[in-house]
């Protein structure tokens, strides 16, 4: 079964219920997740390049380098502006991080402390809170917190499904 690439997805974000309770619940459970499933992969393979795309560190590293860009547009929506930050499509950060070469457990460590930060500023909202949005500026439709944070969690799951691919 093939992924569809990130860019080409489609989201419905028409939930009217608060479910964000249970979306926190998962969010938070991405950093266990990566590290369970990078215990379960041969070491050897966590560098390979196939068809020069990115290795296993570098999606987790590529997951991590994204945090302060999620934090960043909560805190856009929640400040009133009309439109959330935009975001670098060409993915240099990811791209010039040199993640292959840093330990495994580093990359784990940091995104699991960037989540927890992110997970911190969820559990403090309030249920109006949950509701305000603000434009996605790729997309260019409106999305709420709830919503953007769904589209986060879907974004770490696609990352996950890639790390599956490879290994």
């Amino acid at each position: 079964m093939e992924r569809i690439n990130w860019f080409d997805r489609k989201f419905d974000f028409s939930v009217n219920q608060n479910t964000m309770p249970t979306l926190i619940e998962r969010l938070d459970g991405t950093p266990a997740r990566l590290a369970d499933k990078l215990k379960k992969i041969d070491p050897s393979r966590y560098k390979i390049k196939p068809n020069d795309r990115w290795s296993i560190l570098e999606h987790i590293g590529h997951i991590s380098d994204l945090e302060p860009l999620w934090q960043g547009r909560l805190q856009d929506i929640l400040n009133g502006e009309k439109e959330m930050r935009a975001t670098d499509i060409t993915n240099q950060k990811t791209n010039e991080a040199n993640h292959n070469e840093k330990p495994p457990r580093d990359l784990l460590d940091d995104f699991s402390i960037l989540r927890s930060e992110t997970i911190g500023a969820l559990k403090k909202l309030t249920d109006e809170e949950v509701f305000r949005s603000a434009l996605h500026p790729r997309l260019k439709t409106p999305m709420r917190v709830i919503d953007l944070f769904l589209f986060v969690a879907e974004h770490d799951d696609h990352h996950l499904a890639a790390i599956t691919e490879l290994s």
